[in-house]
């Protein structure tokens, strides 16, 4: 017979030090959602706020005993219900495991999963290194979150997703052992390779504790190009002649409702009847660097361009950077936004942006779109009130269309922000019914009771036999 609901609270409480668990419900009601706002979250049993490696231990060896669900969270920063709760689960929150550790020698950094993007990126800075990864919400989002989904961010274009940062890493398997994969080293091809098969897996497959992260000398300080456009066709052509001419550290894209939303966000003088603008650095040494931003702009004048600014100034580059990265917040002031991740490869890049302009018009929406152009991964921000539920059942219906009109141009339904719930319906249309399959036998071999995460990426209705979700 399963365990009672108090008897299994009872044991957490017993297996775990002092002031771990919460189980008042207006306190754990801050880790039913993450920034996706899942509106079917649910309300977990219990809260474990663990400490380390041995307190995931001790919560998926019970989880595993009794058939309970365990949602693995970081900061809640995720974009796409990843962490959302399930009624009667355990929320293992891994925010006070915040442990960073560099070591200068090798260029590596061994870090805890509740430590911030922006804390390893500052620890690594003060051994004169650099952590490249840095997703728009690098200041409050968690390195165990970014590994989970593969975050990427405004520097990928040039130095890769988090993926290409992972050495190694321990996790929590389904049955509560903890296993080390990789290690400290540049080469490694011994056995499968099974730290990149957790690395986007949602934790789907394991609970990460500890991940060894490469680091780089750091970056030089930038030159930054922005460029106005009346059209934006003229803009993502001009991405496609950047990319394939030059290699920049950045290449960002906003389309007219984003540079809007940012204006009166920030009263920065941008151009808010431009229909694009487009936001590149170049990281090279100074006089390169000129060279590059140069070909750069004679690129996006000859696209039509109608005005370029370039600035060696880091604090006026860094302006324009600061104004990207905070579209979204800039976006939510307008209303509930429903937040797409979806990316092609670059050269359907305008056919993906003009297909949801042509969207928003149909559907009588306001789509807003940023991207990280120079890798095609888009962030179409669909807005609409809440208290107007025609619009937002266009929304809703609109949404689907831009997932699959990404599918149709080659492109996937998320670059970085992961499946999570509340992209699950559209993940077998991506992958496809065999690699699908594939996907789930994997699951299925490391988490046979479907206790990891359930209904994030995976549709995994609940046993009702044994009470297992599967």
């Amino acid at each position: 017979m399963p365990e009672t609901t108090t008897s299994l609270t009872d044991r957490l409480i017993e297996a775990l030090p002092d002031g771990a668990i919460i189980t008042d419900p207006a306190s754990m009601d801050a880790y039913r959602w993450d920034r996706a706002n899942d509106p079917l979250a649910g309300v977990p049993l219990a809260v474990v706020r663990a400490t380390s490696t041995e307190d995931v231990q001790a919560v998926v060896r019970l989880a595993a005993e009794t058939g309970t669900a365990v949602i693995p969270r970081g900061a809640g920063s995720g974009l796409s219900g990843g962490s959302s709760a399930v009624d009667g689960a355990i929320v293992l929150s891994l925010d006070r495991m915040r442990e960073i550790r560099i070591d200068a020698d090798t260029r590596m950094a061994v870090v805890q999963p509740g430590a911030f993007n922006a804390e390893v990126k500052a620890a690594a800075s003060a051994q004169g290194l650099w952590y490249p990864p840095d997703p728009s919400s690098f200041e409050f989002c968690s390195i165990g979150g970014n590994v989970a989904t593969n975050a990427g961010g405004l520097c990928c274009v040039k130095y890769g997703v988090t993926t290409d940062y992972v050495l190694g890493m321990t996790v929590v398997l389904a049955d509560g052992r903890a296993v080390r994969l990789g290690g400290p080293r540049v080469k490694d091809v011994a056995g499968l390779s099974l730290t990149k098969l957790f690395v986007g897996s949602e934790g789907t497959l394991g609970v990460i504790t500890e991940v060894i992260l490469r680091l780089v000398p750091a970056q030089l300080p930038p030159t930054t190009l922005v460029a106005i456009f009346p059209t934006l066709d003229g803009a993502t052509r001009a991405v496609l002649d950047i990319t394939r001419a030059t290699r920049p550290s950045m290449l960002e894209f906003m389309d007219r409702p984003t540079i809007q939303a940012v204006e009166a966000a920030t009263r920065m003088g941008l151009d808010v009847d431009a229909a694009a603008m487009l936001v590149i650095q170049s990281d090279n040494h100074a006089d390169a660097a000129a060279e590059e931003i140069a070909i750069i702009e004679e690129i996006c004048l000859t696209r039509g361009a109608t005005e370029c600014f370039a600035t060696a100034d880091p604090d006026e580059g860094e302006a324009f950077v600061q104004a990207r990265r905070m579209a979204i917040p800039a976006v939510e002031r307008m209303g509930t936004i429903l937040l797409e991740d979806v990316g092609v490869p670059i050269p359907r890049l305008g056919d993906l942006v003009l297909g949801i302009e042509e969207i928003a018009a149909r559907r009588e929406l306001t789509i807003a779109v940023l991207a990280h152009a120079g890798d095609g991964n888009t962030h179409p921000l669909l807005v609409f009130d809440p208290a107007d539920d025609a619009q937002r059942e266009r929304a809703h219906v609109a949404y689907g269309e831009i997932m699959d009109l990404a599918i149709s141009l080659g492109g996937t339904i998320t670059g970085e922000h992961g499946v999570g719930r509340l992209k699950q319906p559209w993940l077998g249309d991506y992958l496809g019914e065999d690699v699908l399959e594939l996907n789930e036998r994997i699951k299925h071999a490391l988490d046979p009771q479907g206790i990891l995460n359930p209904g994030a990426v995976f549709a995994t209705p609940l046993d009702a036999e044994n009470g297992a979700h599967r």
